[in-house]
């Protein structure tokens, strides 16, 4: 099955970038039966969908955070990346990378997940 794992800096300053890698093995990111999500957890609150990336590069990215979210792909490495710039200490967070199922055109609405990596925890300080 799937397998998915996050990578990257665990501390990032504020107004910054953050750079988060997801490799994926057992399965091409290339291949049409799922798209890649970043999905992260604020403390207290519910698991928030960031953005996501299809099979051919089509990306698609939560109305909130869709100015500040970039989600790219390198095919040959089979791993999709996560730039999310300007962050502030409320970005200090779990986030998490998913092989995610949509909807025919809805394609980039998740309707489940079926792998999810382990998650990394990112702090925003300075």
């Amino acid at each position: 099955q799937v397998q998915l794992q996050e990578s990257g800096p665990g501390l990032v300053k504020p107004s910054q970038t953050l750079p988060l890698t997801c490799t994926v093995s057992g399965g091409s990111i290339t291949t049409s039966y799922y798209a890649w999500s970043w999905i992260r957890q604020p403390p207290a609150k519910g698991l928030e969908w960031m953005g996501v990336i299809a099979y051919d590069g089509s990306t698609y990215y939560s109305p909130s955070l869709k100015s500040r979210t970039s989600i790219s792909r390198d095919t040959s490495k089979n791993q999709f990346s996560l730039q999310l710039s300007s962050v502030t200490p409320e970005a200090t967070t779990i986030y998490y990378c998913a092989a995610q199922i949509g909807n025919g055109s809805s394609w980039y609405v998740p309707i489940r997940y079926d792998s999810w990596g382990q998650g990394t925890q990112v702090t925003v300080s300075s």
